[in-house]
């Protein structure tokens, strides 16, 4: 076999694999972290905690901590359904925004020194390949309309 058919056979094998092993990525991450923090297992309580405590208090703390949680478990099953990428991608964007807050919030948590992480604040970098990740999901999505993307 040449070199050209096989990267012929394997490129095409991973456009045909992308979407499930994304969307199956998406929902493990999320689903994962999510429960972990409804069952008072999350490492990132600590940080979610001092961000709490720093903005709207923690007079209510463990409600919202619990909502957040259920929110992040409901974006990891509805990234299993195709149909519902319209409705989840706003959601995983909403989230985000407010679990990438520490870098803004509490800087000293996150932050060693300029351009140096702590172990939370890379925590929070990764999200730039969840959202990357989302991106390439959203951008396979078939539009309501059929009209021609490329005029």
């Amino acid at each position: 076999m040449k070199i050209n058919t096989l990267d012929i056979i394997i490129i095409k094998w991973l456009q045909k694999s992308f979407l499930p092993f994304a969307r199956i990525a998406i929902f493990v991450i999320y689903f994962y972290f999510g429960a972990l923090k409804l069952f008072g297992q999350s490492p990132a309580t600590p940080l979610a905690t001092s961000l709490a405590a720093n903005t709207f208090g923690l007079q209510h703390f463990d409600l919202m901590y619990k909502i957040l949680a259920i929110f992040e478990c409901l974006i990891g099953i509805l990234f299993l359904f195709p149909k519902a990428i319209r409705i989840v991608i706003p959601m995983l964007f909403v989230h985000l925004i407010i679990v990438c807050l520490p870098l803004l919030l509490i800087p000293h948590l996150v932050w060693v020194k300029p351009l140096v992480p702590t172990l939370e604040g890379q925590y929070v970098i990764k999200n730039i390949a969840i959202i990357a990740l989302a991106i390439g999901i959203a951008a396979q999505t078939k539009p309501l309309v059929k009209k021609s993307l490329n005029r």
